[in-house]
């Protein structure tokens, strides 16, 4: 308000944020950054990207396999047929390695230069990314294929129409793996020398 009065209206919350700073007041988290080693946020976006694909597989797995046991003691002739389900289940948790592997094909020792650290946050955030995408492919894959089990059970000529829906679901996990493949298409170490 006092600078708005004398005049100077063009201090923006930008300029303030820079003012605050270089005077040393916000380098906490900026040095939390930086003290933490490229290599170990790669590290954790590898970890992530299967960690979390695992997870959201075997969540699919979990609620499409309980509808299957309980109709198939109903009906028996959708146990094997509805397996194709826990199949697009467990195709999330391959992405997952798939982008691991991608992910630790960039690894290579170096020492720390300044491109290195827009490296290991890329890696990390398409792990983080690739996990995410893949635990709501395996929730989604999970809940459609619970719904074609017990449609299939009711009607058998519903089951190739849930289906078509089962394997639109399970494309959200591949778009998940293009996003990160994309977020790390540019990264790469340095791989000068060593650590």
């Amino acid at each position: 308000y006092q600078r708005r009065v004398r005049g100077e209206s063009n201090f923006s919350p930008h300029k303030k944020m820079q003012t605050y700073l270089a005077g040393g007041h916000g380098s906490t988290a900026n040095k939390w950054f930086q003290d933490i080693s490229p290599y170990s946020w790669a590290s954790l976006g590898t970890s992530f990207a299967i960690a979390i694909s695992v997870a959201g597989a075997g969540w699919g797995i979990f609620i499409t396999g309980v509808s299957i046991i309980g109709g198939g003691v109903k009906v028996p002739r959708i146990r094997t047929k509805n397996l194709i389900s826990i199949i697009f289940c467990e195709a999330v948790a391959i992405y997952g390695i798939i982008m691991a592997i991608i992910l630790q094909t960039k690894m290579k020792d170096s020492n720390l230069l300044p491109q290195d650290y827009f490296t290991g946050f890329a890696m990390f955030w398409s792990g983080v990314t690739v996990g995410l995408c893949n635990l709501a492919c395996g929730i989604c894959v999970g809940i459609t294929g619970s719904g074609a089990a017990l449609s299939d059970a009711a009607n058998p000529s519903l089951f190739v129409k849930i289906l078509v829906v089962e394997i639109f679901g399970s494309a959200l996990g591949l778009f998940g793996v293009i996003i990160a493949i994309i977020l790390v298409a540019n990264a790469g170490f340095s791989g000068k020398g060593t650590l």
